[in-house]
């Protein structure tokens, strides 16, 4: 067996001066910059960076989202699991995609769950963290289209090769006048999704300067 690092503080260490050493972070800000440096170690693709779109206003929008106690709705179980609830203490992470309301409305609108899940968000100013289903950020984006309540942000990072490039251009290309951080293309994850809240919890407490 080779040698390998044990000590978990100095994994941390390396892990992440490795992505600020490899990755191409002079176009963002210093907090989008932290929140995308996250992104890059939950997914381990520095190449990430040159494909992430996003609003000026995101970070400032999305923190102040979550000191005033905002929600935080993500579209799977798999993102609202990856969320590290104790930098968001007294925020609800919120996720609708079982709920008992959601197959029948799937039906009702020949959707998908996720896409139906999403009609149980109450967007107005809060925080939201798409990690899986393209159809998920598709129907949030004709619900605010039809005038839904804007969010104070939207993490979009679906997933795979039917819809997800498409969702996340529509997005970037059209906001909403919402403030938002996608990545453009195929690429995404729940593992990005959550990281990207758990960077904006920490930015929100305090814990990156």
């Amino acid at each position: 067996m080779r040698p390998y690092e044990r000590d978990p503080a100095a994994i941390y260490a390396a892990s992440f001066a490795t992505v600020r050493r490899e990755a191409s972070l002079d176009r963002f800000p210093h907090d989008m910059a932290e929140l995308v440096v996250r992104v890059i170690h939950a997914c381990g693709m520095v190449e990430v960076a040159d494909r992430v779109a996003f609003s000026p206003d995101l970070t400032a929008s999305a923190i102040a989202a979550l000191k005033r106690g905002a929600p935080v709705y993500a579209d799977c179980e798999m993102v609202a699991s990856g969320i590290t609830r104790r930098l968001l203490p007294g925020t609800e992470i919120r996720c609708t995609l079982n709920d008992a309301r959601t197959p029948d409305l799937a039906a009702e609108l020949n959707t998908t769950r996720s896409a139906a899940a999403v009609d149980h968000w109450e967007t107005d100013g809060a925080v939201v963290a798409i990690g899986n289903a393209p159809t998920a950020l598709f129907r949030l984006l004709e619900r605010l289209d039809a005038g839904a309540p804007r969010p104070a942000a939207i993490l979009a990072f679906p997933v795979g090769f039917v819809g997800a490039a498409e969702s996340k251009a529509e997005l970037a290309g059209h906001p909403r006048d919402t403030p938002f951080v996608t990545l453009r293309g195929r690429r995404g994850g729940s593992a990005m999704a959550s990281a990207a809240v758990n960077a904006l919890g920490l930015l929100a407490s305090g814990g990156l300067q």
